[in-house]
């Protein structure tokens, strides 16, 4: 793929991944609202971008996804990246600014990344478990563990009801 289109593919991409997710607040705020057909037009156009932003990743696969070795050493990094780089400096600038709600998300996120980073480094070393049957991911902060789900979170605090199970048969 060209330069200028391969930019372009990228940008959709975003675009269209950021509208599914914006969308899907939006017919939340309508449910809440009690507004059940626009909640329902909001979902139902969340989902067409979901499609736009699949068909735009697809086409930079080959471009950004390789072997399986590779995308972990690849995510690990990010991971590493994003929590010891990104998300501190978001915390800072959120503290300065007193803004305390956003300092909460970027502190707690900043240290799932941690924990997400370490299961990469597990995998990559393949120390991990062979029998990893489930993840268990906590709904508020991002936390995630191949254990059972705590009793509370240690990022966040939330308890057990608050985690969510990925397991194989949701997966590909």
């Amino acid at each position: 793929m060209k330069e200028k289109t391969q930019k372009n593919v990228q940008t959709a991409f975003v675009g269209e991944a950021k509208a599914y997710f914006r969308l899907l607040a939006y017919a939340d705020k309508a449910a809440e609202e009690g507004n059940q057909q626009i909640a329902l037009l909001f979902r139902a156009i969340a989902e067409a971008e979901r499609v736009h932003a699949t068909r735009n990743l697809n086409l930079l696969k080959d471009m950004i996804v390789k072997d399986t070795d590779t995308n972990l050493e690849a995510s690990f990094e990010r991971e590493k990246s994003i929590s010891t780089n990104e998300y501190p400096d978001f915390l800072k600038d959120a503290e300065d600014d007193g803004e305390n709600a956003a300092a909460i998300v970027f502190s707690q996120a900043r240290d799932a990344e941690e924990y997400h980073a370490k299961l990469y480094e597990r995998a990559i070393f393949q120390s991990m478990k062979k029998d990893v049957n489930a993840y268990q991911v906590c709904q508020v902060c991002g936390y995630v563990t191949d254990k059972k789900a705590p009793k509370k979170c240690p990022v966040c605090g939330a308890p057990k009801e608050k985690f969510k199970t990925v397991a194989p048969e949701m997966v590909g």
